[in-house]
């Protein structure tokens, strides 16, 4: 205990604890985006003199992070060539008929292309597939949305591509002195776990998954129960105006919910049923698509305003070129923490904001005064150019696809060669994975497969600066023994403990520590501290670098604890809680497994 107190007597080493506190206070509480929080933390320890700027920033160089650039960019080739088309006409075969079978099918055939594919888009263009799908089967989307997720986090760690986290990892291993990954380090590894992971999903009761409603068939995409929230006003010629709610029949007409009436500078609350309508009267309501596209097309109430200019802005259905979607806000949109009016939503990206959507949740706001979150849905009225620019953002997800924006299926072979050559250069010769990345990008620009212009849009900038920043953290805590001590007292806490309890103990912690931060951040901050304890456990320090890694990837229990568990977490409308049952189980099932396998590759019985 000696040594961890001389450590801290080092000034670098408390300013480092320092920074690192902060940056998880920050994380934990979201008063900061992810990516800024990582900025800061390198500028600090750059500005504290605890690291240099070469040492500090090395992670925007590294060999990880541009192969995880170029990925992206494969990635986006793939999806727009078609390439996938095969999987998502897969499941909207008459074969699949069975929520069992879309979840056999999305374990055994949608996990091992995530192995490949960052999961992130996998689940992006699924989602509009799947959503249909349980429209034709009247089915609920939160019987199934949630194993889409948990398939795509298992297959994940199928390969050093699978996720961002697998090559920051990497990069993590090489800075700290042994070495980066192959692409198949940790595979043998990462089968049983999926294998094990997809039984688990095919086997669990499906009462753990709950039955939140099914979606309209008229306009897929829409709560039949919840639906969305929106606010109307009431115009002077309006057949409302001097008769009651319940009277008026407006929520038997239209299945619309009255949540409250703002009057002048007045807000009536619930019990509304008797209350009087006048002119001018806003009303907050919670109403499904499809009744909100009706109410549209009548001319009752005036559907909403110019959110940025409070002049009044009618929406007509026959507007010239006007399309309805359905967008979604992505875990790291920058669109999340400020509302419709303070974005400048309209003038930003030409479209108008007809209700917003989420999960379980009521919105009291108005509608441009609501404070926007991760994992809320929007309901847009736009030009069709407009949505094709929000399908290239990375702060908003378009869940519904234009039938002629489908790529040619002329293009598939030749972004499917070029995805398999990469995969196998690297194994069968001495090509760089990095190389083989880069040299992929080129083909499919070359083969027709993505425009220029396209490479820099499909690179997801917040992911990046992330993932560069937040790699000095490993380095700062190696530099000034920050790491040995933690590692020390890591060593005190489990002197007592079999090897094999020893890292479920670490690997538990990880998952736990991961609900909390982005597992990026569970990574840089954990993975220098376990590879100091490989010695006392006698275990090669990769073993315990992979330990964490799946620790990190492990993300069962909480929507936020991955990206894909938020962006299923609206669309199937779930509550907190059901992710926790659901994934309870494959949580206890990995924290017992992934010691055990990690164990047996490493000779260890």
């Amino acid at each position: 205990m000696n040594e961890i107190l001389t450590v801290f007597e080092n000034p670098k080493a408390v300013i480092t604890l320092a920074v690192l506190i902060s940056a998880v206070c920050l994380f934990v509480s979201s008063a900061l985006a992810p990516e800024l929080t990582g900025l800061l933390s390198v500028a600090l320890l750059m500005a504290t003199g605890v690291l240099s700027p070469q040492k500090a920033l090395a992670g925007f160089g590294s060999p990880a992070l541009i192969t995880l650039m170029g990925l992206f960019a494969v990635s986006a080739a793939l999806f727009k060539s078609g390439a996938l088309d095969r999987l998502r006409e897969l499941i909207a075969s008459e074969s699949i008929r069975t929520p069992r079978r879309l979840i056999a099918l999305l374990g055994l055939v949608v996990a091992p292309v995530s192995g490949v594919v960052p999961n992130t888009p996998v689940v992006a263009s699924l989602l509009p597939v799947i959503e249909a799908w349980c429209v034709k089967r009247k089915l609920s989307p939160s019987r199934v949305l949630l194993p889409l997720s948990f398939a795509t986090v298992l297959g994940g760690t199928l390969t050093l591509l699978g996720s961002s986290v697998n090559l920051l990892v990497s990069d993590i291993s090489d800075q700290l002195g042994y070495g980066p990954f192959d692409l198949f380090t940790f595979t043998a590894i990462g089968i049983p776990i999926w294998l094990f992971g997809t039984a688990y999903m095919l086997l669990a009761p499906q009462s753990l998954l709950p039955d939140r409603g099914r979606i309209s068939s008229e306009y897929g995409g829409s709560s039949d129960q919840t639906g969305y929230f929106t606010e109307v006003t009431i115009p002077s010629d309006s057949e409302l105006v001097g008769h009651s709610l319940r009277n008026s029949r407006l929520q038997r007409r239209f299945d619309v919910d009255v949540l409250e009436i703002q009057r002048e500078n007045e807000r009536l609350l619930p019990p509304l049923a008797d209350r009087i309508i006048q002119s001018g009267d806003r009303l907050l309501i919670r109403i499904t698509r499809s009744d909100l596209l009706r109410l549209k097309q009548e001319h009752t109430v005036q559907l909403t305003k110019d959110l940025n200019t409070e002049k009044n802005f009618f929406l007509s259905n026959t507007d010239e070129g006007q399309q309805t979607v359905e967008v979604l806000l992505p875990a790291g949109s920058t669109l999340a923490g400020a509302s419709l009016r303070e974005l400048r939503f309209r003038q930003r990206h030409n479209a108008t904001v007809l209700a917003l959507r989420r999960g379980q949740q009521t919105v009291q706001e108005r509608l441009g005064q609501a404070i926007l979150r991760e994992g809320d849905v929007l309901l847009l009225q736009a030009p069709r150019d407009s949505i094709r620019g929000l399908q290239d953002s990375n702060d908003l997800l378009v869940l519904d696809q234009f039938d002629n924006d489908l790529p040619t299926v002329t293009r598939k072979p030749i972004a499917i060669g070029i995805a398999i050559a990469m995969l196998i250069l690297p194994s069968l010769t001495d090509l760089p994975l990095v190389a083989s990345v880069l040299l992929a990008v080129i083909g499919m620009v070359w083969g027709g497969c993505l425009r220029p212009a396209e490479v820099q849009r499909s690179i997801r900038l917040d992911v990046i600066l992330l993932l560069g920043s937040l790699s000095s953290f490993s380095v700062a805590m190696q530099n000034t023994g920050l790491a040995d001590a933690f590692a020390n007292i890591l060593i005190f806490i489990l002197k007592d403990l079999s090897t094999y309890s020893a890292l479920l103990v670490i690997f538990l912690s990880t998952t736990i520590f991961t609900q909390f931060v982005s597992n990026a951040a569970s990574v840089a901050l954990l993975a220098p501290i376990a590879v100091q304890l490989a010695p006392s456990m006698g275990l090669p320090p990769l073993a315990l670098l992979i330990t964490v890694l799946f620790g990190a990837s492990q993300s069962f229990l909480t929507p936020m604890g991955y990206q894909t568990n938020l962006m299923v977490f609206g669309p199937g409308r779930y509550q907190f809680l059901d992710v926790t049952r659901y994934g309870a189980g494959l949580t206890i099932l990995m924290t017992f497994l992934v010691p055990g396998l990690i164990l047996l590759k490493y000779g260890i019985y």
